[in-house]
């Protein structure tokens, strides 16, 4: 499969906009707080992230939406849209991560994602890692991903991906207020 993909030049850190099935991966917009505060506000996709906190505060999205705006920082953050095939315009978020303090020089990146709960089980977050990894925007030679040991989903996810299970840790979740057992796994792209 050919995907039609003008990546960003190396000296700008404008996101690519990115094919994935029925929908795309785009940059965030102002215009997508609403749904990101309806949609993270839900007690499931917050005790399904580490930073995401339940209730979600006044504000909070809109924090969110300014900070995946500014480009040049660590993260890379791309709404799930879903307009193009009559579906809701964020469907849910996926985002890579820069691992090292100097601008990719190890080439590790960390990828996150949450799915809008009306949409589980309908491989969309499938749809968005396969996408995202297939274009590799950053050029990353090995992608991570940690998960909740109580969602196995995101685990399959990630394994139909490709992704390698590496171990068990912990991670602390800010909206369960508690250490949460995880497990890591790592792509090797290069």
């Amino acid at each position: 499969m050919t995907l039609n993909v003008t990546l960003p030049r190396p000296e700008t850190d404008a996101q690519p906009e990115i094919p994935a099935g029925p929908f795309v991966l785009r940059p965030v917009r102002r215009s997508d707080a609403g749904l990101f505060a309806l949609y993270a506000g839900d007690r499931r996709v917050a005790e399904g992230t580490q930073t995401i906190p339940h209730p979600l505060p006044p504000g909070a999205a809109e924090a969110f939406v300014a900070r995946a705006m500014k480009q040049g920082g660590v993260e890379d953050i791309w709404v799930i849209d879903g307009t193009a095939a009559g579906l809701a315009e964020v469907l849910g978020v996926i985002s890579l991560k820069r691992m090292d303090e100097t601008k990719w020089n190890r080439g590790q990146s960390e990828i996150g994602y949450w799915v809008a709960p009306a949409f589980w089980n309908t491989g969309i977050a499938s749809q968005a890692v396969r996408a995202l990894i297939t274009v590799n925007p950053k050029c990353s030679r090995s992608i991570f991903a940690e998960v909740f040991q109580d969602n196995p989903g995101s685990a399959r996810v990630l394994t139909n991906a490709g992704f390698q299970y590496l171990g068990d840790a912990e991670s602390f979740s800010v909206a369960r207020n508690a250490r949460v057992p995880t497990w890591t796994y790592i792509l090797t792209l290069a």
